[in-house]
């Protein structure tokens, strides 16, 4: 998998959390969303990647993912930023996954607070 940051997607999510994000994870969550198979793209700050989850190709962002999930995906995708509605939007050359994907902060030593 390929992950492509727009310069305003990549600056966006650096200054978005206090402390920095050091690792990010791709997933696809179908906790609570009442879909069996299709889950909802999400970005979730974490402190390190889990046993087995695989690192994705691009910069500048560390972004990792779990195998089973790469079905949900297209091999290379984008993610933007729309600073107008403040959101974040994941997209490849054959379709749009989301324009307001989810960012969650997982991390042990997170604030509840953002920037």
């Amino acid at each position: 998998m390929r992950i492509e940051w727009t310069i305003e997607a990549a600056a966006a999510l650096q200054a978005k959390f206090d402390p920095p994000v050091r690792v990010w994870k791709l997933v696809s969550d179908n906790e609570g969303c009442g879909c069996a198979v299709n889950g909802v793209p999400f970005l979730w700050a974490v402190d390190e990647p889990a046993p087995g989850d695989l690192r994705a190709d691009g910069e500048p962002i560390e972004l990792w993912y779990e195998p089973r999930h790469a079905v949900y995906f297209d091999d290379v995708l984008r993610i933007s930023y729309d600073g107008a509605n403040r959101s974040f939007k994941l997209s490849s050359d054959g379709q749009i996954y989301t324009n307001s994907l989810g960012i969650v902060d997982l991390r042990t030593s997170a604030s509840t607070h953002t920037r």
